[in-house]
């Protein structure tokens, strides 16, 4: 048994000041038990905790170290940017330089705005949705996660169209009522809900590749069924690309599947591991933001030279074919050594994957909206986390995240981690 008496200390005095311990609630393991692991350090594929054990580590930060931890490009840029100021509260043509890569990768992102988090992305494309239309209804998909603003967490219940119900404590019953939510691959949900609210619902917002469920692919025809009907009645699309933007290809999920939303936000990768949130979308749309237009917006620490230095040099990394390459060929091999290692162990195991990005769930049945993946065997998925710490592998502690791979997994890493999914598999 690994020890953790120094991950449990630390976490006995987290609660002491922070609610739970933690700053993000999945971090507390709650839902999967046991003790969170105290983190150190980080490098390459690997972490280490308080305890000095050491883990190949499919968290990455939740998706954005796409190049590993601490790559020594990213910190040397990062380190340079600090001895000349870390923050001026002032324009700096980093800003300029990397929305420039940004809407050549992302071509529907004619123009846009650097905030510091996905969830001011996401609450600032809906603000700017609502004003450019003047309508004040959105449309979301049970399971997709756009962030906690008020307006977004909400509900659908089983997943059928419904008027929103609050999802949190804190959240009005009047804000929840402006959100309708269908059930995610229910194109006729949609239609319906536009039907029954005609020239009232201002955008549909929708991760193109849902992975906030666990990993759930958009069902043929669905993005564009979406397009199509916001486009019929007045409405602007708006991809949630936080997790998929230069995660699944360099130009996102809209370039994989040839759709193109009036916006888009993202974040994660485009920080290279610092905090970063960026909306975007026509021209016509992000002209209305504040100073050119009356939609009122602002961030003290929005695009700041840290952040911003550290998204050039990463994007400039990725703007190799070679690399997604690279990494599709590590996320086959993961997912097919799972596949054969649950089969080995007839353990019933659903697998869903786009590139380095995905979901292992313990279901007979591939999950393609939040309906299927509730009826996965949870119970099943926090014994297999406990094991796989055990074993040196630190994977998503919840059955509703994603795992991510990144360019620093080895082959061996890819190896060990298989030699520890068979051993956890067998005592399943």
């Amino acid at each position: 048994m690994k020890t953790t008496k120094n991950s449990q200390r630390l976490f006995k005095q987290a609660r002491r000041y922070l609610p739970g311990g933690v700053d993000s609630p999945v971090r507390a393991f709650g839902a999967v038990g046991g003790i969170p692991r105290f983190i150190v350090k980080g490098k390459g594929s690997k972490i280490r905790d308080a305890d000095g054990n050491s883990y190949i580590d499919y968290v990455c930060s939740w998706g954005p170290l796409i190049l590993g931890h601490a790559d020594r490009r990213v910190v040397k840029a990062i380190r340079d940017a600090a001895g000349k100021g870390t923050s001026f509260g002032a324009a700096t043509e980093m800003e300029t330089r990397l929305a420039g890569m940004i809407s050549a990768a992302v071509p529907s992102m004619q123009m846009l705005r650097f905030v510091s988090s996905g969830t001011e992305a996401a609450m600032s494309a809906i603000r700017l949705a609502r004003a450019f239309t003047g309508r004040g209804r959105i449309v979301k998909f049970d399971g997709c996660y756009h962030g906690h603003s008020d307006s977004l967490l909400v509900s659908g219940g089983s997943g059928m169209a419904t008027l929103g119900i609050p999802d949190s404590p804190g959240v009005t019953a009047s804000t929840a009522m402006d959100t309708l939510v269908a059930g995610y691959n229910d194109l006729d949900a949609v239609r319906r809900l536009f039907a029954k609210y005609p020239d009232s619902i201002a955008a549909v917002i929708v991760e193109p590749i849902a992975a906030n469920m666990g990993l759930a692919h958009p069902a043929r025809g669905f993005l564009s069924g979406l397009r199509r009907l916001s486009k019929e009645h007045g409405a602007l699309l708006i991809f949630d690309e936080v997790i998929s933007g230069f995660r699944v290809a360099y130009g996102g999920a809209q370039a994989l599947y040839n759709i193109k939303p009036d916006l888009t936000c993202l974040g994660k990768i485009i920080g290279g591991g610092l905090p970063v949130g960026a909306y975007g979308g026509r021209r016509d749309i992000m002209q209305m933001v504040a100073p050119s237009g009356k939609v009122y917006q602002a961030g003290t620490l929005s695009g700041n030279p840290l952040a911003m230095t550290a998204g050039i040099t990463t994007l400039e990394i990725l703007n190799d074919p070679s690399v997604y390459r690279r990494l599709e060929e590590k996320g086959e091999l993961l997912q097919q050594g799972l596949a054969a290692a649950a089969c080995g162990a007839c353990l019933p195991l659903s697998i869903a994957r786009e590139g380095s990005l995905l979901t292992v769930f313990f279901s007979a049945e591939s999950v393609t909206d939040y309906a299927s993946a509730r009826r996965c065997d949870t119970s099943v998925f926090a014994r297999f986390l406990r094991g796989m710490l055990e074993e040196g592998i630190y994977w998503p502690p919840s059955q509703f995240e994603a795992a991510f791979l990144s360019l620093a997994h080895s082959l061996r890493d890819i190896d060990a981690t298989l030699r520890a999914a068979r051993k956890v598999f067998k005592q399943l």
